[in-house]
Formats: C-alpha cells, structure tokens, sequence
C-alpha cells in the first residue's frame, strides 16, 4: 500500500489520467495520435522528470532534451493530404501534453490541471467555432482542364466574382488542344458548393479538382 501512496507513484497517475482525458478528444475525432500516445506522451514527460530530479541533473536540460523528442514526435504526426497539411492541432496537442507531464513530474500539480482544463476548451469548445469560420470562409484550390479557346480561363474568373469568390490566379498551362488553370480561391462554403455544381455541369470542362 505504501508504494501506492509514494508521490512519485501518484504523479506518475495523475499524468496518465490527464493524458487520457487529452487523447480521448483525440481518439474520438479519430486522429493519428489518439488515447494511448497522449497518455504515453505525458506519462513519459513525467517520468523523465522524475527521473532527472531523483538523479540529481540539470532538469532544464532534461526538459529541452523531452521537447525535442516531442518534436520527432511532431513530425511524424503532421504530413501532406490533397494539397493541404492535416495534424497540425495534434502535433500541437502532444506537445502541450508533454509539458502537463513535466508540470506534473516537479510537482506543479495545479499548473498542470489549470493548463489541462484549457487545453480541453480549445478541443472541444472552440472546435464548433472553428468549423463556423470555415463554413463562411474557406480557401479551396482550383485545377480546371477545358478545350482551348480564347479567354476561356477568364470566363471562369468571371464565374469567381459572380458568385462572390476571390480568386488568386495560379499556374496556366496549355497543352495541345486542352488548356490548364490553377486558382487558390477563397469564400464561402455555400459558393463553393455553388461553383462545384456549375463546374460539373459545364461540359466545356474536362476535368477539374479542388
């Protein structure tokens, strides 16, 4: 029971518990680093620190030697995805999660569960007001293949502003019959889906993405 009650044991608890808590959002939103690399993460970060004090070392040089570990970690987690970078907020999560286990590993408990409660309220409370933001303004871009005609890609820039959407001219390329247009272009989501619909009905348009 003893072992149990030891302080070291106990951090070693309360920063899985708050890994959990942590990689539950995670989990739920099935992202790359989910419950048990958040609770691995802190329970990791606290006990490196345990570890560094019990030792008797430099803990500031523990604590840079446990960020840039976190940060290989990072790297691993954010990557490329259809001309977007997705796992940005969970390389970030980790990385605020490796600092609760520090807080937790020299006993700055309350430091720890104030810095918890408000990572918690970016994941879940600002997430409805994130996605709010996107639904008004959104950036998408734009690849069109059409048959070659004289302004042509500028009809469809014509297309762009009608519908209230500003669009930033990329790289235009013609090959044989066919031409190329690119845009990064930015509104709504209700004008997006607007401007898909016209796109897929237009039969001048080969192909297109976004």
């Amino acid at each position: 029971m003893e072992l149990f009650l030891n302080e070291d044991v106990i951090k070693l608890l309360i920063a899985a518990g708050l890994g959990a808590l942590i990689g539950l959002e995670r989990e739920y939103h099935s992202k790359s680093a989910g419950l048990r690399t958040m609770m691995l993460i802190s329970l990791g970060a606290t006990l490196f620190t345990v570890i560094s004090t019990k030792l008797g070392n430099d803990t500031g040089r523990i604590a840079a030697n446990i960020v840039t570990g976190i940060g290989f970690i990072g790297g691993g987690i954010i990557f490329r995805e259809n001309n977007r970078v997705v796992g940005i907020t969970t390389a970030a999560t980790a990385w605020a999660t490796a600092a609760l286990g520090m807080c937790v590993g020299i006993g700055f408990y309350h430091i720890a569960l104030v810095a918890s409660g408000l990572v918690l309220v970016v994941l879940y409370v600002l997430l409805p007001i994130q996605n709010m933001i996107k639904r008004r303004n959104q950036l998408r871009n734009y690849r069109i293949v059409c048959k070659f005609q004289q302004k042509t890609l500028k009809n469809y820039e014509m297309l762009f502003r009608d519908l209230g959407l500003d669009a930033k001219r990329g790289i235009q390329s013609r090959v044989g019959n066919t031409i190329t247009g690119t845009w990064i272009v930015q509104g709504s989501e209700r004008e997006h889906e607007k401007l898909t619909k016209i796109l897929l009905n237009d039969k001048e348009v080969i192909e297109f993405d976004f």
